[in-house]
């Protein structure tokens, strides 16, 4: 022992060492993953959320990413070959609206023109650029071990994928062009599917109109928050049970200011509760509207064009935006005496996703993927999945549900992956071409020299201008990650372990869509386990935007703290599944735990690791609680959580390793009392690196730098290269170690519970009283007597007479 010298020199961790050790992993590349058909492990396919590259993340984003980082290193020590990738998502509405405002430009203005549209494209890329570098930079620093995939959802690579599904699925007759009302942002001029829309609380009026009966003059009155749409009003409804319009079925009532003949007609879905329980069936308000016309069979009008003003239909409120003509329609309504009142409501309104637009429902010609058909093998497959944790595979199933419409895919605008189509403006035939590149037939000429149909000439031949809704890129991006099309066999064995990681508010839209598209495609359900987590949230519980202005930037936080403490702040936050918190002070605590456990590293440095030792029963004791821990731990770990395993490795490492057994164990590992020998001596040696080796490896997915320096120094290689620690003890044996380890840890509590009782530091000698302890605790006496320096003695059956009881089995005896 005297020649041996302590294998960690520095005094301090320093988050400088955090920098240095990113470089070596990239020199190193221990995380490049590789495929060989012959490899036995198993592969695990991490299908890593995309992010949108709009702009930097704040602290829960890059939490989020940091979790899936911790699950992928876990994976990695369990000896799956782990294929996590970052890469992009860059199609969409997002950056064309972020353009439109840096520019100071309006798309489809730019967009008239081939030259215009592809300037419009360029700065769209070159906004993405700076913001996917920013986006790479936060994950990183946090020692992300992610393979960088520059080809992100705008790349020719990722396109060819997108466009190849495209052509498959109409060849297969599950794609097709219809003339049908869908819900349009007139700001973004562009159609949205139903998870696009979201809702917002908005105070409006609830009108009551005056209808007059047909046969008799009779006035009906009805409420509206939609008088603009009077024009299209095709029915009255009123609910069969509503003895007030008994009666009125088959009758006719005029409509006010427009003066046309609309039915009056019983139905089920009439709430009579609402309003004066007579409802207007107008072309559209609402998803009602189109459910009941296509229903009844009635015959609907366009009121409302693509810029959201009232076409010529509407009569007098035409050439309007739709504000403007309810208000001018109420106007019209009031003189003519048609307005009976109107009460203030507080309504939801459907809204666009992105800019917050009010949506419209209007007529548009557009393809569609059939999803209506697959609800119920969606249903099932859903149900086939690992949900973790499984309170959220209920909102998945309530989406499917609720869909009440195929997909509208075809989107009016730009940056996005181009739908690869050409119609022959002679005979109209529906071109496709066949897969294995990228197509942009806005301004490539046709891949045919003339209409394979009617033999038209080339010009004939017009390519289609619009795109696929972004999501119809992102729900492939497993197929991306499995490698579809491009290696059979790489695909069919990745797709047995995929792991799908998720926000969960985006399960009606990335989930459910990725395993509708993937069913349609292989047949395959997509994933075997998906992991939602729960939404990220300021320290007030507020989501984190610009507008509340508590945008929280990771960058200055792991400057401070260092990128460990933010991981562990990220872990540690909250159960899976459930809302996080950003909390400093749970980063603070996170710091301190890497100095803890530099200095641990430090301490068990100064000893050698022997290769020849026989375990004493103190330290086979410790050890076997360790395997309990380590065991919750791993079965967290396995079930995809973060939060326990953090939490079960913090306890042990810090209140049990650090605070009783290395106290425990240093006077014989420093050999400072003649009654140990040195097989004793040995034994605290190897115990102290056993436990502290087990630990640095659990703890590295979460905690990778502090736990890899560490291992680096102490045993030569990197810990993320090694191996889950398996238990040394199972079973009666480990059981009875255990409850061990828990009586001595129950003893120094006592007894230090006693000195603090007569005012005594916890390092303070007693040598007026002896402390009688249970008789099978006999092989922990020398040590708890070097520890506390207090003299320790057994006892079998009762107690001394006149001990004092100072814990459950532990007693003192004062000499005096």
């Amino acid at each position: 022992m005297s020649s041996f010298k302590p294998r960690i020199k520095e005094k301090r961790w320093s988050i400088e060492i955090e920098k240095e050790l990113i470089k070596t992993w990239d020199e190193e590349g221990i995380y490049k993953p590789s495929f060989d058909p012959d490899d036995p492990r198993p592969i695990l396919a991490i299908d890593t959320p995309p992010p949108y590259a709009s702009g930097k993340w704040h602290v829960a984003g890059a939490a989020h990413y940091a979790q899936i980082d911790m699950v992928a290193r876990y994976f990695r020590l369990k000896g799956y070959n782990v294929i996590v990738p970052f890469y992009a998502d860059r199609n969409g509405l997002p950056v064309e609206v972020q353009v439109e405002k840096t520019y100071g430009v309006y798309a489809h203005e730019m967009a008239k023109t081939p030259e215009g549209r592809e300037r419009f494209l360029n700065l769209c890329r070159e906004f993405l650029d700076k913001a996917e570098s920013e986006i790479v930079g936060v994950w990183r620093r946090m020692g992300c071990s992610f393979d960088y995939w520059r080809d992100g959802t705008d790349s020719p690579t990722y396109r060819v994928l997108t466009q190849a599904s495209f052509i498959e699925l109409y060849k297969k007759g599950l794609i097709y062009e219809d003339f049908r009302p869908v819900r349009w942002c007139p700001r973004c001029r562009t159609t949205l599917a139903e998870a696009e829309v979201e809702h917002r609380e908005e105070e409006g009026y609830l009108y009551y109109i005056t209808y007059k009966l047909k046969d008799n003059g009779r006035d009906l009155v009805v409420a509206t928050t939609r008088p603009e749409l009077l024009a299209g009003c095709a029915a009255l409804a009123y609910n069969p049970e509503d003895e007030r319009y008994k009666g009125l079925k088959g009758k006719k009532a005029i409509a006010p200011i427009y003066g046309h003949e609309v039915d009056i007609i019983e139905h089920p879905a009439v709430d009579p509760n609402y309003g004066t329980g007579l409802m207007m069936i107008c072309s559209f308000g609402d998803e009602e509207d189109v459910r009941l016309f296509n229903e009844l069979g009635l015959k609907p009008k366009w009121l409302i064009d693509p810029d959201g003003s009232m076409r010529s239909e509407a009569g007098p409120i035409a050439g309007l935006k739709v504000d403007e003509a309810r208000k001018k329609i109420v106007e019209m309504l009031e003189k003519e005496g048609l307005l009976v009142k109107k009460e203030k409501i507080i309504h939801k309104v459907p809204i666009c996703w992105r800019c917050k637009t009010p949506l419209q429902i209007i007529y548009r010609k557009e393809y569609f993927l059939k999803q209506m058909e697959y609800k119920d093998d969606i249903r099932r497959i859903a149900s086939e999945i690992d949900f973790k944790p499984e309170m959220h595979r209920r909102k998945l199933y309530d989406w499917i549900d609720s869909i009440s419409m195929d997909w509208p895919i075809s989107r009016d605008r730009y940056y996005a992956t181009e739908i690869p189509l050409w119609t022959c403006k002679k005979c109209g035939s529906k071109l496709v071409p066949e897969p294995g590149r990228y197509y942009q037939p806005w301004k490539m000429d046709p891949p045919w020299d003339k209409c394979p149909n009617c033999g038209a000439p080339k010009e004939y031949l017009e390519g289609e201008k619009r795109v696929f809704d972004t999501w119809f890129d992102s729900s492939l991006s497993v197929l991306y990650v499995t490698r579809w099309m491009n290696d059979k066999k790489f695909f069919e064995k990745a797709m047995e372990n995929t792991l799908r990681p998720q926000g969960q508010d985006i399960i009606r839209t990335w989930l459910y869509y990725s395993l509708l598209r993937v069913y349609q495609l292989t047949g395959k359900k997509a994933f075997r386990w998906v992991r939602i987590t729960g939404m990220g949230l300021d320290p007030k519980g507020r989501p984190m935007h610009k507008s509340l202005g508590n945008v929280i930037d990771p960058d200055p936080v792991i400057d401070q703290y260092g990128a460990d403490a933010f991981r562990f702040w990220s872990a540690i936050a909250a159960k899976l599944g459930y809302d996080y918190r950003f909390d400093e002070n749970k980063i603070k605590t996170g710091r301190n735990f890497v100095t803890k456990l530099w200095n641990l590293a430090r301490f068990v440095s100064a000893f050698p690791e022997p290769e020849d030792y026989k375990l004493e029963l103190i330290d086979r004791a410790f050890i076997a609680l360790q395997d309990k821990y380590l065991e919750e731990a791993d079965e967290a770990y396995s079930g995809l959580d973060v939060y326990v395993p953090i939490t079960k490795l913090y306890e042990f490492a810090w209140d049990i390793y650090a605070s009783h057994y290395v106290e425990l164990s240093k006077n014989r590992a420093y050999n400072r009392d003649s009654r140990y020998s040195g097989d004793e001596q040995k034994s605290a040696w190897a115990s102290l690196h056993i436990m502290l080796r087990r630990t640095l490896i659990a703890l590295s997915p979460i905690m990778p730098f502090v736990t890899d320096y560490a291992f680096r120094k102490l045993y030569g290689v990197s810990v993320h290269l090694q191996r889950y620690p398996e238990p040394m003890y199972t079973g009666e044996e480990r059981e009875k170690l255990a409850r061990l380890a828990l009586k001595i840890i129950e003893l120094n509590k006592a007894i230090w519970g006693y000195k603090r009782e007569r005012g005594l530091k916890l390092v303070d000698p007693i040598e007026d009283a002896v402390v009688y302890v249970p008789e099978e605790m006999s092989a922990a006496i020398k040590d708890i007597e070097a520890m506390h320096k207090i003299k320790v003695e057994t006892y079998t059956g009762n107690p001394p007479e006149g001990a004092k009881e100072i814990g459950d089995g532990f007693y003192i005896v004062e000499v005096k």
